[in-house]
């Protein structure tokens, strides 16, 4: 069990480098993009680059934070009802956004497998490789969700969670 949880901290990390990554990437390629069209030397496929990597982005970054805390709760309205709703309000919007994560996993992959035969337009590979990302990232936030859920329910939640709790700044 501790070398599943040792791969998954090296996971999470490895995700949280790959987001930045990308992130930095694609500001490059838009910015130069940008410079070489305006001295009549477009780089055609760095458009397509972009949205591929930004599909990634958007549903790894999701996991990322997901993982970093609660952002599918509103505090100013949870704080108003009894601890005992929020207790329950807790589960009950993660298991919702389970349900809603697993049915872009289960529509995902075959959308996925339908772009194969897509082509990005510039870089001759297929559309697929930025569908992938909807039903990869939606899994691995089912994943995080299910941890969260797990390690509230046994008392063990994150530290951001305990300090979410009592009000302290992490």
């Amino acid at each position: 069990m501790e070398a599943l949880k040792k791969f998954y901290r090296w996971f999470c990390k490895a995700e949280e480098a790959a987001v930045a990554l990308f992130i930095v990437a694609i500001t490059l390629l838009v910015f130069i993009s940008a410079v070489m069209r305006t001295i009549s030397h477009p780089i055609n496929w760095a458009q397509d680059m972009s949205l591929l990597l930004f599909a990634w982005v958007v549903f790894l970054g999701a996991d990322v934070a997901l993982r970093r805390s609660d952002f599918l709760r509103v505090d100013i309205l949870m704080n108003r009802f009894p601890k005992k709703l929020q207790e329950f309000l807790y589960y009950l919007w993660y298991i919702l956004a389970i349900l809603f994560l697993c049915i872009l996993v289960v529509y995902g992959f075959p959308l996925a497998l339908e772009n194969t035969k897509r082509p990005f337009q510039s870089m001759g590979i297929s559309y697929s490789w930025a569908t992938m990302s909807v039903p990869i990232g939606s899994a691995l936030m089912i994943i995080t969700i299910v941890i969260k859920l797990i390690s509230r329910y046994k008392g063990t939640g994150t530290q951001e969670e305990k300090s979410e709790e009592s009000g302290e700044a992490i």
